[in-house]
């Protein structure tokens, strides 16, 4: 490993670290404002973040890339305004569970889209590996571990959580349908702005935000909105170009860990033996979804 790669998976541990705090930051912003309203504020804070990080790469780029964007217009706005939908569904059920579970849990049931994306790759037709099917099986051990209580049933707030982890899974197949067309940054940066309108609409319908409240809230929506979202999205686009796809994931994947340490440290949540090993169990699924396949196989999943 060179300089650049190390230097850049050292940005992209910082990314893991950014993602899995601000579970906190989503938790703490509950006790003033609803989830819709957090939501909504965070994904324009980060819409606005990424502006300033357009301008500057815009400058750097040739007429021929500035004339084949314009050509792609309508593609970087349909993929923004899908990709937005889906980010404000996803987090939606995200938020509102968390409120009903510990950061921690949240962090790593959230993590379960890593090995949802390729399953639902078979609605595509597309083969699924058997080291996915071995991740898969791991990772139900480890979600009965972590979800189940004395009583045999599945919290509310982890209900939700899961559903989240499914509509992260879509969100990410949205992603991959349209980020080869065009520029990545500009269409996360459209994603927020719709995340951020449409989670507006039940804010104001169902929880009549307020100045103060928002107020109130500023540091855990900040950290949220400009940190996780607009800082965090760009270390991430500019670290993976030196990194191989398979190590980014896997660092990345580290945000799930961090989330249960900042939970610990930052809220005094703790987790019980049993939590514990399902947490380890869904790390395990984790990294083995994203192993690379043999040279050999000719189809991924």
């Amino acid at each position: 490993m060179n300089k650049k790669q190390f230097r850049s998976s050292l940005l992209l541990l910082l990314t893991a670290v950014i993602w899995g705090v601000a579970f906190v930051a989503q938790s703490a912003g509950m006790e003033h404002v609803g989830p819709f309203t957090f939501n909504a504020t965070r994904s324009i804070i980060g819409g606005l973040v990424l502006l300033p990080v357009i301008f500057v790469m815009d400058r750097k780029k040739s007429g021929e890339e500035k004339a084949a964007e314009k050509a792609n217009g309508r593609i970087l706005l349909l993929g923004g305004i899908c990709c937005g939908v889906a980010l404000a569904v996803a987090s939606a059920f995200q938020q509102i569970g968390i409120q009903y579970t510990t950061v921690g849990k949240a962090g790593f049931i959230t993590a379960m889209y890593i090995v949802i994306v390729p399953l639902l790759g078979l609605f595509f037709k597309k083969k699924v590996r058997l080291l996915v099917w071995i991740a898969v099986a791991i990772a139900v051990a480890g979600m009965y571990l972590l979800c189940m209580n004395e009583s045999f049933s599945v919290g509310a707030g982890d209900l939700l959580v899961m559903i989240c982890a499914l509509c992260f899974a879509m969100h990410i197949l949205v992603i991959d349908y349209f980020s080869p067309k065009v520029d990545g940054i500009k269409m996360s940066c459209i994603q927020f702005f719709v995340a951020g309108l449409v989670s507006a609409v039940p804010a104001l319908l169902f929880e009549q935000p307020s100045f103060p409240q928002i107020l109130a809230a500023w540091m855990p929506i900040l950290y949220a909105g400009a940190m996780s979202s607009g800082v965090g999205y760009t270390l991430q686009v500019v670290a993976q170009k030196n990194v191989n796809p398979t190590l980014a994931s896997l660092i990345m994947s580290l945000e799930s860990v961090v989330s249960v340490l900042a939970g610990w440290l930052l809220l005094n949540q703790q987790l019980s033996s049993k939590e514990l090993l399902g947490c380890a169990l869904v790390f395990c699924a984790i990294v083995l979804a994203q192993l690379p396949e043999k040279k050999s196989e000719t189809v991924s999943a």
